[in-house]
């Protein structure tokens, strides 16, 4: 099934005229292109398509959040963008810049920093990598341990800091490396509810400073809300973009008060519509013992 490339809420969903999405990077060139792109793996039960002719623009320094029921694909798109996996079929187009960058970074769900590293260490792993002069990682990583109040940790190891703490090294890590794409899969969903609220706070405002392009899955319509520029809703195996829309608040944004306004709780409610019916199928899939 084909998908659309930008779409407005489904007939039926109510939002008051001020909401209506308006997208602030319509005219922006397209840093990802998508087309036809589908992937199927080969499992003992049989052929499972976990993305099904996926055809999507994503504008450069666009925050794209991407939401849908477990097994939808969400991962294993990222995993092709971050060439971790090859498409079966269709095409993938990412335009690069000019100058020297690296194609992209990941953060993971999981922790993901060299344990036998210091903060300082994991945050410049990726400038040492590519041999960058010592004085400018010095004060890269400065700046964005600064930035998410790690200075003083930047000695400790990952076992001495908490689960938030180390989502923050790993969000200092991706940025500080400066990649043309940022590529985010849940990396907040193993927190508690106000380590990943600040951690939310902290990644706006990093993302103010650089307008990285993102792709950001999560489970959560509050932070694909709280977070994106647009959002796509996914649906159930096999995965295809069920709908695409713009979030019509603006920018710079503050979590708590975002969260405090009426339209937003409409919005969320909006978008939630669209994903229930997809969550259903894919229980009731699961529930039926097909493969997943």
């Amino acid at each position: 099934m084909a998908t659309p490339l930008v779409s407005s809420p489904s007939p039926g969903t109510s939002l008051p005229p001020s909401m209506q999405p308006g997208s602030t990077h319509d005219d922006a060139p397209a840093k990802i292109r998508l087309r036809h792109l589908t992937k199927s793996f080969q499992t003992p039960g049989g052929t499972v398509t976990a993305l099904d002719d996926v055809s999507l623009d994503i504008p450069t320094g666009c925050f794209f959040m991407i939401v849908g029921p477990s097994g939808c694909g969400k991962t294993t798109l990222l995993r092709i963008l971050a060439n971790l996996e090859t498409p079966t079929s269709g095409s993938v187009e990412i335009s690069t810049p000019a100058e020297f960058r690296p194609g992209n970074s990941m953060v993971f769900q999981g922790d993901s920093l060299f344990p036998w590293m210091t903060v300082y260490d994991n945050a410049a792993y990726g400038l040492a990598l590519r041999h960058v002069p010592r004085g400018e990682i010095r004060d890269t990583v400065g700046h964005y341990l600064s930035r998410t109040g790690l200075t003083r940790f930047a000695k400790a190891y990952p076992h001495q800091l908490s689960g938030g703490m180390r989502q923050r090294v790993s969000i200092v890590r991706a940025f500080a490396n400066d990649p043309d794409i940022l590529l985010m899969d849940e990396p907040f969903s193993a927190l508690d509810e106000q380590n990943k609220l600040l951690l939310q706070e902290e990644l706006l405002r990093i993302w103010e400073e650089t307008r990285k392009t993102v792709l950001f899955i999560t489970h959560s319509v509050d932070e694909a809300v709280t977070l994106g520029d647009r959002i796509m809703v996914m649906t159930a195996q096999p995965g295809c973009a069920k709908q695409i829309v713009d979030v019509p608040f603006e920018r710079p944004r503050s979590v708590l008060e975002l969260r405090a306004r009426p339209e937003y709780g409409e919005f969320v409610y909006s978008i939630w519509g669209q994903l229930r019916d997809e969550v259903e199928r894919a229980r009731a899939r699961d529930l039926g013992g097909k493969s997943s």
